[in-house]
């Protein structure tokens, strides 16, 4: 299902469809480099955002997490039609990987510059913003709001 931003007067919002258009690139291409520096120039680095706990090998878990990336990456900047459900499957994945990012600054681990609780912490208030962002981007919250006022 497409949504296109209305105004009131019926007409098409085109500078609002065009800044959400360039927030789903952007966050696309965003997506796409991060997995594949996951495979390649900062596998290393990752690994401090894989949790002790979690009973998976960390290598394991960085290249998963990277491909996962790459395929969202690509889906935002190709599957315009697929966006709305892209949305969704984005922010759950903000979500699913945010334990790792309380898990470094839990443990005071340094990587990516973050070498410090002060900026271990401004990155975890960082990741609401990146859920925010995948789901207005796509329109996915647009079309939940939506369905639940034709569903009144």
């Amino acid at each position: 299902m497409t949504h296109t931003p209305v105004q009131s007067d019926g007409t098409v919002s085109r500078l609002r469809l065009v800044w959400r258009t360039a927030g789903r690139l952007v966050l696309g291409g965003f997506l796409l480099v991060a997995g594949i520096s996951h495979l390649w120039w900062s596998r290393e680095a990752f690994y401090a955002q894989v949790p002790p706990w979690l009973p998976l090998d960390r290598d394991f878990v960085v290249v998963a997490s990277g491909l996962v990336e790459i395929a969202l990456g690509l889906g935002l900047l190709l599957l315009r039609r697929r966006r709305v459900a892209l949305g969704w499957i984005v922010a759950a994945f903000f979500v699913a990987v945010f334990p790792g990012n309380i898990s470094q600054f839990a443990t005071g681990t340094d990587s990516f510059g973050l070498d410090s609780d002060l900026s271990r912490g401004i990155r975890l208030l960082f990741q609401p913003v990146l859920v925010l962002w995948a789901l207005w981007s796509t329109g996915a919250w647009r079309a939940w709001r939506e369905s639940r006022r034709g569903g009144q």
